[in-house]
């Protein structure tokens, strides 16, 4: 297994705050190594630093010759103007940007016609035969495709902050590098498109490392995990599961060592109070050796975010949600929605991103006005929304004040503490306090955040997508947390691991405003989603023939026509063909005159084994667009 990158001992500052010192590892081929560490511990910090964006304070990185590394950012940056296709094929490799050209000269031809940009297209067209780039133009509209970006030519600047970052990832997917670094892939992806990146990237051939707090894709996706663990560095192999194995071990062995190291202290502590004389050498040494063992650093207990907020006593009225509608320019996103959330109801919301979950929460907690319908909400209901966005944060203000805004002391289920004490617990200690909110890392924010909804004491708590940004061991306690709270809980959430394990009911927005409901987590969802499915799709070719039949003996003819590419390619791929069969003639030639040239044999083998896998798929586009040019030739006779 090749080295392509190895990183030794890297240290880095961010202005008092060591973020890690000394570290070392290695990615070699085939590497999908997952990066995870509490938020503020440095870790986008890391991957900026390996994709040459940021500079270590010292240390140095290692790459093989000619290594190609590529990055996608937690929050992607896009030039004035680009479009969608531009952006995707921003790379400067070659052949990223001759399909590029092509792409941008066949829009001009179909949108805006002339004989100078038709004569560009053809030369364009003959690059991309010469450099066999249409794979890779295919690739990069199917993948665009799957994340749910259809119009290729849109400029980025019009798309939603989820659409660009699908789009930034579609060209970090497609651009042909060794090392693929990616920052928090899942955030703001809906469950399903998630589920494809999962198969995608568990198949794709380039070494990865990535930071995400999905745990089931950790868990799929990844062979190696590192820690970031106050400024150092922990490496496991093993995907999420074997990495809980190996740190428990880890940790119990720093224990006993430090248990033994503690021994030999009051051993050696009791020798010296007894007078020992540092008279000869043994007793100097033993002196000295006690002053070695003093000295080492003990193991720090693991800090750990303890949230035990109490709740408002929640009385028999909760939310009444009565025939609600919503619409927007043209497009309905809720139709006729009711539901009466229970006291201690646990709700996941899912569906396509756009499809209005978001839009359904913010009606629930009267932020927003239903085009029709009612909400009724409880005297005794407290509301607390933790939404995607931060809310009004006052980057100047200090952490503790931020906190004290809401109450100087915190009901808990044991009594109170005061707002310090409670941001001691969520892992703002010391001086970090009295610091302002901007020297905190953006994960940091999010917990600071997450923590004021939960002191004001709410006893209903409604989630938009409360996993984005927040690190597996915030994330494990506020589960932990959740399983207690006294009152209904209702999320939006595109993280699987979460909805399984903390709700009971999904409501899956269907498409059309629809909103059906299922019993049990994401993965009892998807078993009875996909029955579901199965059973439409057998029923639906018997009523779609139906249909069809009818349509056709409605409707006037409709003439049919090759597109641009395609009747192109039907006036030379008789000609692709032939110069296929002859190279395979050639090879042929070439092996009969071998001999025992054995590694010559094998060579002219493979390069024979790939001209006719070519010459099958050319025989079946050849099939497909006389087919075509048959029926455009019926069509035009019925007309």
């Amino acid at each position: 297994m090749n080295n392509l990158l190895t990183v030794e001992k890297l240290s880095k500052t961010f202005t008092d705050k060591i973020l890690f010192d000394e570290i070392s590892f290695g990615i070699n081929e085939g590497d999908k190594i997952g990066v995870i560490g509490v938020n503020g511990t440095g870790k986008s910090t890391l991957l900026k630093i390996i994709a040459g964006v940021e500079n270590a304070d010292s240390g140095t990185i290692t790459t093989m010759n000619g290594l190609r590394i590529g990055y996608l950012p937690q929050m992607p940056e896009f030039d004035e103007g680009m479009t969608v296709i531009n952006q995707v094929f921003k790379n400067d490799n070659p052949k990223m940007q001759t399909v590029k050209e092509y792409e941008e000269a066949l829009f001009q031809v179909e949108n805006n016609y002339s004989k100078e940009a038709e004569k560009k297209l053809i030369e364009l067209t003959e690059k991309m035969d010469k450099e066999d780039a249409w794979g890779l133009e295919s690739e990069a509209k199917t993948i665009l495709t799957k994340l749910g970006i259809t119009d290729f030519h849109k400029e980025v600047q019009l798309l939603s902050g989820g659409q660009r970052k699908r789009v930034a990832m579609a060209g970090a997917l497609i651009s042909p590098v060794d090392i693929l670094i990616m920052d928090e892939p899942t955030n703001h992806i809906d469950n399903e498109t998630v589920d494809w990146l999962e198969n995608y990237l568990g198949k794709c051939t380039k070494s990865l490392l990535m930071v995400t707090h999905d745990r089931y894709f950790l868990d799929r996706v990844v062979n190696k995990t590192i820690e970031l663990d106050k400024g150092k560095l922990y490496t496991y192999q093993g995907n999420y599961s074997q990495f809980l194995e190996l740190k428990a071990e880890r940790e119990e062995l720093e224990l006993a060592g430090e248990r033994k190291r503690q021994n030999l202290l009051r051993r050696e502590l009791a020798w010296i109070r007894r007078g020992a004389q540092a008279r000869s050498t043994k007793q100097k040494a033993r002196i000295e050796r006690f002053e070695e063992v003093s000295a080492i650093k003990a193991p720090e207990l693991r800090g750990s975010v303890e949230i035990s907020v109490g709740a408002s006593r929640l009385g028999r009225k909760t939310i009444e949600i009565n025939n609600v509608s919503m619409s927007y320019e043209g497009k309905k996103y809720i139709d006729d929605f009711s539901y009466i959330i229970l006291r201690d109801d646990r709700v996941g919301i899912i569906g396509h991103n756009g499809c209005g979950k978001s839009t359904l929460m913010n009606i629930i907690t009267g932020r927003l006005a239903p085009d029709s319908g009612t909400v009724e909400i409880g005297d005794t209901v407290k509301i607390g929304v933790f939404a995607q966005d931060n809310g009004e944060m006052d980057e100047n203000m200090r952490v503790i004040d931020y906190i004290k805004e809401v109450a100087e002391y915190v009901p808990t289920a044991d009594g109170r503490i005061t707002a310090s004490q409670m941001l001691e617990k969520f892992l703002f200690k010391g001086d970090i306090q009295w610091s302002p909110i901007s020297k905190l890392s953006g994960g940091e924010k999010r917990r600071l955040y997450l923590l004021r909804v939960l002191m004001a004491a709410p006893n209903m708590l409604f989630l938009d997508e409360p996993t984005n940004d927040l690190d597996i061991e915030t994330l494990t306690i506020l589960e932990e947390y959740l399983e207690d709270f006294p009152g209904a809980v209702v999320t939006v959430s595109h993280d699987r691991y979460f909805l399984d394990k903390m709700v009971n009911r999904i409501f899956s927005f269907e498409g059309n405003g629809k909103i059906k409901q299922y019993e049990g987590g994401y993965t009892d969802y998807k078993i009875q989603h996909d029955k579901e499915e199965v059973i439409e799709n057998v029923e639906k070719p018997v009523k779609a023939e139906k249909v069809e039949r009818k349509q056709e003996e409605e409707k006037p003819k409709k003439l049919m026509k090759m597109t641009y590419k395609d009747q192109r390619e039907f006036d030379t791929i008789n000609d692709r063909i032939e110069g296929i069969e002859l190279k395979i003639a050639e090879i042929d030639e070439e092996i009969s005159k071998c001999g025992s040239d054995y590694v010559k044999l094998q060579e002219l083998t493979e390069e024979k084994e790939k001209f006719e896998a070519e010459l099958d798929e050319a025989m079946d586009r050849w099939v497909y667009l006389n087919e075509l040019n048959e029926e455009i030739e019926r069509n035009k006779k019925g007309l």
